[in-house]
């Protein structure tokens, strides 16, 4: 089943189980609406039967019965309430995870990272929840009150039919001006959101090199054109509220001077001209919160269309059937990347092969595309042409307790995670004690972690901030070797250490050799590249040379640091 497959069936399964949803809302909302012309009859009944009887019976049956509709239509409107929030919760639930994994897929391919995607569905939740959602399910309803107010007199029916078509008219014109502004205001915001979480997120570099003035200009302009913005779709929104209630106000005084003018003559009662001017009230109340809430309504259908298309690049709809163990072949068939659709490629037709157990080191000058294409052979990235071939397979069409088993990847940027040092090297998978030491001892890290306050249950913080360099090196090595992957991917398993641990880095590859694991190491150290057995010249993107250590080595234009020692 493809991708676009397992988006349609999850669009489809939440589409109906919204519409069962609020199938269910909308009957609860026909009970409450025909309850609430309880409180115009029983004015009509106490103006028109009981001042005119002066029967206390009559007025103690009829509040009776009015008290017990309004008890229902109390529990009515609770219970469409609590389902409305039901279903709000539930879209959440089934939703957050595949649109967390979209951004995933997005940031991975090169399309930055962000969350706006968990930003739109909490949109979508307190719209749903608050009190933008009840005028649209009342809405529907609003020819019951006007038709009630037919019965009593045709003209104030069309009084009262003339104002709502008049909110109507003001409600889609409101749409067709506020949607503009606030959807301009939206993306800006999420801009400004965004730029801050990168300002926080690199806060250190930031503060060494007294960047914080220029930035905090920088973002309180983004800020001030949000404002802007915002402003401007609020007045608009204000002023079509403000107008709404005034056609509302207006209306309910023609109704009852209408209806004062009908009762002098006859036509009515006086009951009929109070239970008019109370239903116009009623019918008109939904279009008038409708459009004073206008604001949230499109804000939520903006966040939907957003989810939507967002949703389409979420891993969704791939294989779940378990594949043999794997053996660590890889092939890699012509491959280009580029991080956007203008950019010049990055990656250009790269092909080449790796046996299983063998070990293969990637050397080239600064640009050349080395970290690129660790990335794409790890599958932390996916190239635009060609394909990645694990054991024959496409890594992309690896399920993710598979690729957890079958892959492992030491990235040049150590991302950890906020939590502890086992669930970081566990990868927050479920495992035994024993499959964490031994990780943390194959990579050269478990006295280091044994002296840490808490050992492997230590807190690391976001990012692993309350480690050293060498210590979240070290944890994210564990983190690659967890479950003896067969495919291990290295770039730069020295960097950020000492000389002691460059050797013991270059004792880690002579023991990941020994295991038996295919071996894919971007590295520019002597030590480490000794252990290799080809190394791959990369150089503008391209495949310059592949071969045994000392034939590609004299290749490279300008050896670095330790290279020239190991060529000589």
């Amino acid at each position: 089943m493809s991708a676009r497959v397992g988006v349609d069936h999850l669009a489809k399964e939440v589409s109906s189980t919204c519409r069962r949803g609020l199938f269910a809302a909308s009957v609860f909302s026909l009970g409450v609406n025909t309850l609430m012309l309880a409180v115009p009859l029983y004015s009509l009944q106490l103006f028109d039967r009981v001042l005119m009887s002066r029967s206390l019976e009559t007025l103690l049956l009829l509040s009776m019965i009015s008290g017990g509709a309004v008890l229902t239509l109390g529990l009515l409107d609770m219970l469409r309430g609590l389902l409305i929030a039901r279903l709000g919760a539930w879209i959440e639930r089934k939703l957050s995870g595949h649109i967390l994994a979209g951004h995933v897929a997005t940031a991975s391919g090169g399309g930055g990272a962000s969350v706006q995607g968990l930003r739109d569905l909490a949109t979508i939740r307190s719209f749903l929840t608050g009190s933008g959602m009840v005028p649209l399910m009342d809405a529907p309803w609003i020819p019951l009150f006007i038709g009630a107010i037919t019965l009593l007199h045709p003209t104030l029916g069309m009084l009262a039919g003339a104002g709502a078509i008049a909110l109507l008219a003001l409600a889609l014109g409101s749409e067709r001006v506020i949607r503009a502004p606030l959807l301009q205001a939206a993306g800006r915001a999420s801009e400004s959101t965004d730029s801050a979480e990168g300002i926080v997120r690199n806060s250190d570099a930031i503060e060494a090199m007294g960047m914080i003035p220029a930035l905090l200009r920088r973002w309180q302009r983004q800020q001030q054109e949000t404002s802007g913005l915002q402003a401007r779709g609020a007045r608009r929104a204000i002023l079509a509220g403000g107008l709404s209630k005034l056609i509302r106000l207006a209306l309910q005084i023609a109704v009852l001077g209408a209806g004062a003018y009908f009762a002098v003559a006859g036509e009515v009662s006086v009951g009929a001209m109070v239970a008019a001017s109370i239903l116009t009230g009623r019918a008109l109340a939904p279009l008038e919160m409708a459009i004073s809430g206008w604001r949230s309504a499109v804000a939520a259908s903006e966040a939907y269309r957003r989810i939507r298309r967002q949703l389409g690049t979420a891993p969704l709809g791939k294989s779940i059937m378990s594949l043999p163990t794997p053996k660590g072949a890889l092939t890699v068939e012509a491959i280009s990347f580029a991080y956007s659709s203008h950019a010049q490629p990055t990656l250009s037709a790269i092909s080449f092969s790796v046996e299983p157990g063998e070990a293969l080191g990637i050397i080239g000058p600064v640009g050349a595309g080395k970290t690129t294409l660790a990335r794409l052979l790890a599958g932390g990235a996916s190239p635009q042409l060609g394909r990645v071939l694990v054991d024959g397979i496409d890594h992309r069409n690896l399920p993710p307790h598979d690729r957890c088993s079958a892959i492992g990847y030491l990235p040049q940027d150590i991302q950890l995670f906020r939590g502890s040092v086992r669930e970081n090297i566990a990868r927050f998978e479920e495992a035994e004690d024993e499959q964490v030491i031994a990780a943390a001892r194959l990579a050269g890290a478990h006295e280091a972690i044994a002296r840490l306050p808490h050992a492997y249950q230590t807190q690391i913080g976001e990012g692993g901030r309350r480690l050293s360099g060498g210590q979240r090196q070290w944890i994210a090595l564990a983190r690659a070797l967890f479950g003896k992957p067969r495919l291990l991917v290295l770039d730069e398993p020295g960097a950020g250490l000492d000389p002691a641990g460059e050797t013991e880095a270059a004792a880690l590859v002579a023991r990941l050799r020994e295991a038996g694991s295919t071996l894919i190491v971007v590295s520019h150290r002597a030590a480490v590249l000794r252990q290799m057995d080809r190394l791959l010249l990369l150089r503008n993107g391209r495949v310059e040379r592949i071969g045994p250590v000392r034939k590609v080595l004299p290749m490279l234009a300008a050896p670095v640091d330790g290279l020239r020692r190991l060529h000589g």
